[in-house]
């Protein structure tokens, strides 16, 4: 799907008076409001940096690019706005957005350790291999998470932190991981 259908998405998840699985569950629809509210502020204020958008614009060869995602998820509401600005700036990339909850499972080709962690930005080429993939989450955000877990911190406190953290952040860790790996690759 594009990010237009995605977007729907959150709109049909918020407006279905009786939710498919995990939607049933007033707290997931409550994770979905939130991520679509952090996700329509994103896209107005974050932008990919000017030397990371000089990079994708000069790439050369046509690219597949595969967000794995679910629209409970905390972290996409914070990096799919960017990565989305990113492939929009040269017409050689494409993108579809994948659920992770549902066929084709494509998640079980990509996990973090033994879990199914997202979001996932798998790049491709044009015969279809991988180039390379990304996520869950920026390198110094994944830290604080395995810092936090590792101390037993609540789910709930987890989560504050990281809201807090992206927050502070403003996408400036996810631009300079996507220099590098765009740079070390040469596409």
């Amino acid at each position: 799907m594009n990010y237009q259908e995605y977007q729907q998405l959150f709109v049909d998840i918020q407006h279905n008076e009786n939710p498919q699985y995990p939607y049933d569950d007033p707290q997931y629809r409550h994770y979905t409001k939130m991520n679509q509210a952090r996700m329509s502020r994103w896209d107005k204020q974050l932008k990919p940096n000017e030397a990371l958008a000089t990079i994708i614009s000069k790439i050369n060869n046509v690219q597949h690019w595969i967000i794995i995602t679910e629209p409970w998820c905390g972290d996409a509401a914070h990096t799919l706005p960017l990565m989305i600005g990113l492939a929009e700036i040269n017409e050689k990339i494409t993108y579809d957005i994948q659920l992770r909850d549902s066929e084709p499972f494509l998640i079980n080709n990509y996990l973090t350790g033994t879990s199914k962690s997202i979001p996932k930005l798998i790049v491709r080429n044009e015969r279809g291999d991988d180039l390379f993939n990304w996520g869950p989450r920026p390198q110094p955000a994944q830290a604080l998470f395995n810092q936090l877990k590792a101390e037993g911190v609540d789910h709930d406190v987890i989560t504050s932190a990281l809201q807090q953290w992206y927050n502070q952040d403003k996408g400036a860790s996810f631009n300079e991981e996507m220099m590098a790996l765009f740079t070390l690759n040469q596409f």
